[in-house]
């Protein structure tokens, strides 16, 4: 056999890097391919820790790391959607899910015989050198073949894997001439102390990041035969504290509650260490257990790596509330920071855009937010126009403030999440999402529009006549109920309320048009000031443009979502669109049989 050489490092520390790409590769893919389905699943969140501990477990085995689930909980923390006391179930889950990857790579340990036989193919096609090549042949096709983003995703997933099996391969292949050093055996002796073995594993997978990386190489090194249980365990317990390290990182600028959530996942793993390694340590001394010494392979490594983890999930279970309180004593209440006190708009949190799904439907969340305040704000400056209140138009300005800000936010953050590989039913809600948001500012600015003309009517003492204000009245519901239907289709996403919002703004545009006329016959009969008239003008114009805004809105939805052209739609729901034509006739039937009891001069 070949000694160790230089080279068999060369070949190990690449081994590593195919290890850790691959397993970027096939993460991303992952997290792509679930969608928006994993912040659905994080929303369910419920007080049920057993729910929680599964639901971790489930989700950091479909994205395959823990250290990126506890960052998106740092993040979900932070911008107000989890609270800190919800995410210690699925920090434990987290826990037990990232073990799956070291029973993936126990594959690698498969033993066969040279023989024939069924039995002896089917295992030798069990080993990592043997499928892998073919794994990344059908991702290769799969990429360059398909047209469907979701095969192209699982096609990147399979290649992921085959490149990450590669690089244990070749970690596994450079290490196998230590099986005959003396030297290495007489190094890993270093190992025998137990508080070495937790600080080399803690060491090296906080350089690194990745656990799964870490346990990959000393299931490599275990193929030299001279790991045994006890010299392992300590490594691996040490291992689970350095994939915090990522955590810990992703916490400078959040709020104390998501600095906790990565101080409670670090304090699980180093007072599970500290609790079970002297026990270890002690039933070893006392009962002389021969398995310690014996060496261990891969299917070793896993069972102990998933053990630590689920007897940490068991002893802290039933304290889940103490760990909250220790937590917080590591990270005190007081007088908070700026960078503390500075909240982003809810959701908003740039650590999710690690996973551009969970990115993404939590910009939809602040989209919502900004589209309630929008329709609150236009509501109250149509109440405005009625009757005038200056309380109502001083929060109707702030809140257009309020609603630049909210636009100028969520646009950076989807730029940035346009910038990462979504889905394609991501890249619509995306798409939706930056259209409607400059509806919601532009809606906005009409309020303050129209309080800017009520404004003037009280300054100036003047007022509509009677039969003018009814007109004003009639139009203003009009709007009002295109808001809400438009607002509405676009918060649950319904297309059927979205095709309801055209025939009613087609109402508002021939109203208008009328109030327009009688304006001018009352002009023409001096029933009204040229004064007035312009204000009267204003308004209408503004209403007009606001219903224009919701069929913006509207359409947009149907437009994404039935992928057609916005201006054909148009032009075909009014010629040929018999429902459309049901719902004008409804509304107008409605609108114009009120203003019709309104004397026209």
């Amino acid at each position: 056999m070949e000694e160790f050489s230089i080279f068999n490092i060369f070949t190990l520390m690449g081994g590593l890097a195919f290890f850790l790409y691959g397993m970027n590769v096939m993460s991303t893919g992952l997290e792509k391919l679930t969608g928006g389905k994993l912040e659905v699943a994080l929303k369910k969140m419920t007080s049920n820790k057993i729910k929680s501990i599964l639901l971790g477990m489930g989700v950091t085995i479909a994205i395959q790391s823990s250290s990126a689930m506890t960052v998106m909980l740092v993040g979900f923390v932070n911008s107000g959607l989890m609270t800190l006391e919800q995410t210690i179930g699925v920090c434990f889950g987290s826990n037990i899910g990232t073990t799956f990857t070291a029973w993936i790579l126990c594959l690698g340990d498969i033993k066969t015989s040279d023989g024939g036989g069924v039995l002896a193919f089917l295992l030798k096609m069990l080993k990592p050198e043997s499928f892998s090549p073919l794994i990344a042949l059908i991702g290769v096709i799969m990429i360059m073949a398909c047209k469907k983003n979701k095969k192209k995703d699982i096609g990147r997933i399979l290649v992921g894997f085959a490149v990450l099996m590669t690089g244990m391969t070749l970690m596994s292949d450079s290490v196998d001439p230590l099986a005959q050093s003396e030297d290495f055996k007489k190094l890993l002796t270093a190992f025998e102390n137990p508080v070495l073995g937790v600080l080399v594993g803690a060491g090296f997978t906080g350089i690194i990041q990745s656990s799964a990386g870490s346990i990959g190489i000393l299931m490599a090194f275990s193929k030299a035969g001279a790991l045994t249980y006890g010299m392992s365990l300590p490594i691996i317990m040490g291992c689970n504290i350095g994939t915090c390290v990522t955590a810990l990182l992703s916490t400078f600028g959040v709020s104390k509650d998501a600095k906790r959530v990565a101080w409670t996942h670090i304090l699980v793993k180093i007072i599970g260490t500290i609790i079970l390694l002297p026990i270890i340590m002690i039933l070893q001394s006392a009962f002389n257990l021969g398995i310690f010494n014996q060496t261990v392979g891969y299917v070793g490594i896993a069972i102990m790596h998933t053990i630590f983890n689920l007897a940490t999930t068991v002893m802290f279970l039933p304290f889940t509330k103490q760990l909250v309180l220790l937590s917080k004593l590591i990270i005190r209440d007081g007088k908070e920071t700026e960078t503390d006190s500075k909240r982003t708009l809810t959701g908003l949190d740039e650590r999710l855009l690690k996973t551009p799904s969970v990115a993404v439907q939590a910009c939809r969340t602040a989209t919502i937010e900004m589209a309630d305040l929008t329709k609150e704000t236009i509501h109250k400056a149509l109440d405005i126009i009625i009757e005038y209140n200056a309380d109502s138009a001083e929060s109707i300005t702030e809140n257009e403030d309020i609603i630049d800000k909210f636009e100028d936010t969520i646009n950076g953050y989807l730029l940035k999440i346009s910038k990462s590989s979504v889905t394609g039913s991501d890249s619509r809600i995306v798409s939706k999402m930056m259209h409607c948001i400059g509806n919601f500012e532009r809606i906005s600015d009409h309020a303050v529009n129209l309080v800017e003309s009520a404004q003037e009517i009280h300054d100036k003492k003047i007022k509509f006549s009677d039969e003018c204000m009814n007109e004003i009245k009639i139009i203003t519901e009009a709007v009002a109920e295109n808001i809400d239907r438009a607002f509405e289709s676009y918060n649950l996403n319904d297309l059927h309320i979205a095709h309801k919002v055209e025939p009613l703004e087609e109402v508002v545009d021939n109203l208008s048009i009328e109030l327009k006329n009688r304006h001018i016959r009352r002009l023409q009969n001096d029933e009204c000031t040229v004064e007035l008239g312009y204000i009267f003008q204003d308004i209408l114009t503004n209403l007009e443009r606001i219903s224009d805004h919701c069929s913006n809105i509207a359409c947009i939805l149907i437009q994404t979502d039935e992928k057609t052209d916005f201006h054909t739609y148009l032009a075909d729901v009014k010629e040929n669109d018999e429902s459309f034509h049901d719902e004008y006739r409804k509304y107008a039937e409605n609108y114009f049989s009120r203003l019709s009891t309104t004397k026209a001069q």
